[in-house]
């Protein structure tokens, strides 16, 4: 019997919940903001330093390595240490390189950086969803996950705001906009206050008083705004305790890849792949492409700023469908809408259908990442939750690093039409095994999800 998630699930959303959002909101917003801004900072160090086109690969490409092994590190510990542990450490690394790179004067210290700060940006960016997910009730949580996910837009705006005014403002301003990516260190402060362990996480572990403790926080705060909190639900009540094995690593890996979870597992990364290699053939190849078959409008800041601002309804729409229509239809119809426009794209003719084209592919291709973010912690057991999510991160990682390159070899050998029949195939099959091999996880519980998991 679990008396934890009983108590979870029975409290309303409230001020609690909305700092939770905010805090692990901002997470991403910085994160996104990092990520996006080295597209502005490049071109200034490319002419500081007199970079050749292979440097210049490097420094691109080293957030994305950092990243990976952030997110395989941070998975694995964030089901043996802790969320709370690893997302506060992470926070910490990423600040500290992301500082160390605005303050250096030479390619290859910045590339160090770049690598280190990366490892922290994809640890925090693996952990706050799992982590924050576990503390909300099931007729939230879909929309309370996608809408964490949403900061990523505001990062994205941000990111082109500060890059657009400020890199070019003076020899130096490269510098100051990396010092505003290193800002989130301040909340550290906050979140060392605000932010408790997991409680379904400390049952996991057998700390069930501390899990209690939390819980008697959160209740008080409801009770301190009116709310009347209803009995508990005797089938929560009853519902399985998570396993409380403690495992190591290697023991956590197999667990994903046993009979009961391999499905899963392996529905996760063929979902968050084929998203992340669509994503960035897109984004990473459009304005090229679109100049070479002479349109311009890629070029301009305010195309790119209108790309940005249609990432914020695609995520908050879809934050809310999770909760109306499921996270599967979700993350199906938003994939394929996403190749539409694609498509839409590459047969547009003038600056206006450009223009509408890409708003439209902005808007669905991010919004699909609301339903992912909500759906992947959802789908595994507590104590293997975060590695879950942590590989399948890595998969996307993967994904996006050969986006760039296999869009590269198509377009060469099949023209621009190729690159898009190319990469909306691959969005067709990443929604198929979401169809096929998914579980629905609307208006259920963790541990219903994970009991009918793992009673097949």
């Amino acid at each position: 019997m679990t008396m934890i998630s009983a108590r979870i699930e029975r409290l309303p959303f409230a001020g609690f919940h909305r700092k939770l959002l905010l805090a692990g909101g901002l997470g991403y917003t910085f994160d996104a903001m990092d990520a996006a801004v080295l597209a502005f900072v490049l071109p200034a160090l490319r002419t500081a330093w007199s970079l050749s086109a292979v440097q210049l690969g490097m420094l691109a490409s080293a957030g994305f390595v950092g990243a990976v092994l952030g997110a395989l590190a941070a998975g694995t510990l964030g089901d043996l240490i802790g969320r709370r542990k690893v997302m506060m450490s992470a926070l910490v690394l990423y600040c500290v390189a992301s500082a160390g790179s605005a303050v250096v004067n030479d390619w290859t210290s910045f590339l160090s950086w770049r690598v280190v700060a990366g490892i922290g940006a994809g640890a925090e960016s693996v952990i706050i969803a799992p982590y924050l997910s576990e503390f909300v009730a099931r007729r939230y949580r879909g929309i309370f996950t996608g809408a964490l996910a949403g900061f990523f837009s505001f990062g994205f705006v941000l990111a082109a705001v500060l890059g657009y005014f400020l890199v070019p403002a003076s020899p130096e301003g490269w510098r100051h906009v990396i010092l505003v990516t290193a800002a989130p260190v301040v909340m550290l402060l906050w979140w060392r206050r605000s932010l408790p362990e997991s409680p379904r996480w400390l049952e996991s572990q057998g700390r069930v008083a501390e899990a209690e403790t939390t819980l008697d926080a959160m209740e008080t705060d409801a009770l301190r705004r009116g709310t009347v909190l209803p009995t508990l639900d005797p089938q929560e009540v009853d519902s399985p305790p998570p396993s409380r094995e403690r495992g190591s690593a290697a023991r956590n890996y197999r667990t994903l890849l046993s009979s009961k979870l391999r499905r899963i597992t392996i529905m996760t990364w063929l979902m968050w792949m084929t998203q992340s290699f669509s994503y960035y053939a897109f984004f990473t190849w459009i304005p090229t492409l679109l100049v070479q078959n002479g349109m311009t409008i890629t070029k301009s800041f305010g195309f790119s700023i209108v790309l940005a601002i249609a990432q914020i309804p695609g995520y908050f729409s879809a934050a809310w469908l999770n909760e109306r229509i499921g996270r599967q239809a979700v993350i199906v119809s938003y994939m394929l809408l996403g190749g539409c426009a694609a498509i839409g794209m590459a047969y547009a003719h003038g600056d206006s259908q450009i223009l509408v084209a890409g708003v439209l592919l902005s808007f669905f291709m991010n919004g699909a990442y609301a339903g992912l973010y909500a759906y992947t912690p959802e789908l595994f057991p507590t104590h293997v939750r975060v590695t879950g999510a942590g590989l399948a991160s890595t998969m996307s990682r993967l994904g996006g690093v050969a986006a760039p390159v296999l869009v590269g070899m198509v377009s060469a050998s099949f023209s621009f039409g190729g690159v898009f029949v190319m990469t909306t195939a691959v969005l067709v099959c990443g929604a198929a095994a979401v169809l096929i091999l998914g579980v629905p996880t609307k208006g259920r519980s963790l541990e219903a999800i994970t009991a009918d998991e793992l009673a097949h």
